[in-house]
């Protein structure tokens, strides 16, 4: 074998005995096979105290080490992964050597990265005070601790000096891991190593004089915690789910498996093949899938007639995946996890109906499902591939039938959704086409079987008579005399062939106003009628009559009959405020503003003409002005003493004739100090009790 043995030279009066591999790193070129009892390379290894109890391990156990340091293969070997690990120990020492196994392209790159290397070895190429090689150490070792694990060295001699460790792992967290000897610089682990926590430590090496004061340093020192193949793979991501298109060719990628390994990545402990464990179900064929055993690929593997998803046992498929470590050697640690495959459909059958014809009966006027046409599809039905889409496509010229799809059961259903007419047809005939949500795959088209026929039968009823026209709508004017003719209604009956006769009825007459002849529909006044009532509204007053056939049982049509009533000048015009009150030594002797309101339409309203009565006595007390068309303002023409006055004031409308209202505005004359008013306690009625002394006069004078 090609050995690349990198010798760095030093001066050997400097040096003195280092424990441990005298060479620590070595590179060969891979061999088509390594045979059994092969030599493949010498180990030096030397504890400085004769080698008691040596014993090596080798990282592959296809390899082994002799008491000389040879390295032998124990079988025929052709995969051992890109490095071996050796880890000798005696009764005073212990060491690791690494074993790099090249490509043939790799020998010349490898050995040019190693010859820049500067103390990686153990050997310096120069003398230093203090001497420190890389410290290699296995984890997951076993008790007894501490255990020796290196040596740093003074060129210059111990005498009269102390090592000392620092750095993370020694006094910074985590603590204590690693210790030195101070006199003679023994390095120890205290306790086992974990890679997976920490990989590598960087400590630094000082020399001290026994004060305290660094003589020498510091000087780094290097601790690599090897790989030890003590984590499983694990699938981290699931669940894994794939989907494939039934009908697919065969390489089809389906879905990719990766696992992670916590083990170094640079070496076979993390190295992962894959493997299909077990395939649920068998059929059509036990190995419908394979997996890519570097990459994690899973593709198909038959052919796309044996991916049918109508044909097969289960659209659904579940692969037992397993990673193994190690490059998927014997010894190497196993995970597993469950991959499941979903065949997809495709639009790969067109829905037929169970039948070519379908029969429905429907009685006229009636709305609704009259029918459910069933189909058939082979299709995935929770797929547009097998969700139906109904339509008619020729007998449906009135728009009188739809047909929807029912969610649940893919059926059509067919409705009517407008009153079918015996009178007018007794039978339909409708041709229905079935179609798929999504489109057909191009090689498969809808057949005969995807159209069907649906005969309709109309059955007869007794239908209610129909008003024409319906509303019914007239316009009269209010206050016309009873018994006046307000409409003749007209009624006919839809069953034409029946030759039945028509009777009319009031069905409802809130005001009680009206009547009808129950032969000839002739509708009449019983009570006069009035616009201002609380039964009319917006001038329209609404009655409902019935007309009633003579089948049996009887049908009833009902008819709306709305009157527009013209207004006439039928109400007096009212007065509001009834009361004012005025302090007895305003200066403001405007009383008060009254308006006037009428239940009459205009012209029958305002203007409105306000007036006062007659005033008596020598002197007029207030007078009214007119200050819109529907309100006056009344105002003192003096101050009055504190009494109640009672002023008579006449409204007249603009109607044709005119209406008039007299009314009484109550005037209180109150005593007013520091803004309160009292009205209390005033005279009897001044100005009506003088009207009353005077009517008497008139009357004793007339007597005479």
């Amino acid at each position: 074998f090609f050995s690349l043995q990198v010798l760095l030279l030093a001066c050997a009066e400097d040096l003195e005995c280092v424990p441990g591999f005298q060479q620590k790193v070595f590179y060969i070129e891979k061999p088509f096979e390594f045979t059994e009892d092969q030599l493949v390379l010498n180990l030096k290894f030397d504890d400085c105290k004769g080698n008691n109890k040596l014993n090596f391990e080798v990282s592959n156990p296809d390899f082994t080490v002799e008491l000389d340091g040879n390295l032998v293969a124990l079988k025929n070997v052709s995969e051992v992964g890109r490095a071996l690990f050796v880890h000798a120990r005696s009764e005073h020492a212990e060491d690791m050597a690494e074993i790099f196994i090249l490509e043939e392209n790799e020998k010349r790159g490898a050995l040019m990265e190693l010859l820049k290397l500067e103390g990686n070895l153990g050997i310096p190429r120069q003398k230093r005070a203090i001497l420190t090689t890389p410290i290699l150490i296995p984890e997951n070792q076993r008790a007894p601790f501490p255990r020796l694990v290196g040596k740093v060295i003074r060129s210059e001699g111990t005498e009269g000096v102390k090592f000392r460790l620092s750095g993370k792992g020694v006094d910074q967290d985590p603590k204590g891991i690693f210790r030195i000897n101070e006199m003679n610089g023994d390095v120890s682990v205290t306790q086992t190593l974990d890679r997976e926590a920490i990989a590598n430590y960087e400590l630094e090496v000082e020399v001290v004089d026994m004060n305290g004061k660094i003589i020498d340093g510091p000087v780094r020192l290097e601790i690599s915690v090897i790989d030890q193949n003590d984590n499983r793979p694990m699938f981290k991501e699931g669940p894994y789910v794939g989907h494939v298109m039934e009908g697919s060719a065969t390489g089809t990628t389906v879905m990719r498996m990766a696992a992670f390994d916590a083990d170094d990545a640079n070496t076979d402990n993390a190295l992962l093949r894959y493997n299909i464990l077990k395939q649920t179900p068998t059929k059509p064929s036990p190995n419908m899938f394979y997996i890519d055993p570097e990459k994690g690929d899973i593709v198909t593997v038959v052919s796309p007639a044996l991916l049918d998803r109508e044909t097969m046992e289960s659209p659904k498929y579940e692969l037992v995946i397993e990673a193994k470590d190690m490059g998927g050697m014997d010894v190497g640690l196993t995970g597993t996890a469950t991959a499941t495959i979903l065949i997809d459909d495709k639009n790969d059958h067109a829905p037929e109906f169970t039948k070519k014809e379908f029969q429905a009966t429907v009685k006229e006027g009636v709305t609704g499902v009259i029918v459910n046409l069933t189909v058939g599809d082979r299709d995935d039905p929770a797929t547009g591939a097998w969700r139906a889409v109904y339509s008619i496509i020729n007998g449906n010229p009135g728009q009188s039938f739809e047909i929807h799809t029912n969610p649940q059961t893919n059926e059509g259903m067919l409705s009517v959704v407008k009153p079918l007419d015996y009178e007018i047809s007794a039978f339909h005939t409708l041709l229905i086409k079935v179609e798929n949500e999504d489109p057909l795959i191009p090689d498969i088209a809808y057949g005969p079987s995807s159209t069907a026929t649906v005969q309709i039968t109309v059955e007869d009823v007794n239908e209610g008579p129909v008003f024409h026209p319906n509303p019914m709508r007239v316009t009269k004017q209010e206050n016309i005399s009873i018994g006046s003719v307000v409409l003749t209604v007209n009624a006919t009956d839809p069953d034409t062939l029946q030759h039945q006769t028509i009777r009319y009825s009031v069905y409802k007459d809130p005001a009680g106003w009206l009547e009808i002849n129950p032969t000839n529909g002739t509708i009449g006044t019983t009570a006069v009628l009035d616009r201002e009532s609380p039964f009319v509204q917006n001038n329209v007053y609404t009655a409902l009559f019935l007309a009633i056939d003579s089948g049996n049982p009887p049908a009833t049509g009902t008819g709306t009959l709305h009157i527009t009533l013209e207004d006439v000048n039928d109400n007096h015009p009212s007065l509001y405020p009834t009361l004012a009150k005025v302090c007895d030594d305003a200066k403001d002797l405007r009383v008060v503003v009254l308006g006037a309101t009428d239940k009459d339409l205009h012209p029958n309203t305002d203007p409105f003409k306000f007036e006062l009565s007659k005033q008596s006595g020598p002197e007029k007390l207030w007078r009214i002005n007119r200050l819109n068309n529907t309100h006056a303002q009344v105002v003192l023409l003096q101050n009055l003493k504190k009494a109640n006055y009672n002023i008579p004031i006449s409204v007249t409308d603009s109607g044709k004739p005119p209406l008039t209202n007299t009314t009484e505005l109550r005037l209180q004359v109150c005593t007013c100090k520091k803004s309160k008013m009292d009205c209390s306690a005033t005279d009897a009625l001044h100005i009506s009790l003088t009207l009353i002394l005077l009517s008497l006069l008139s009357l004793f004078c007339k007597s005479f």
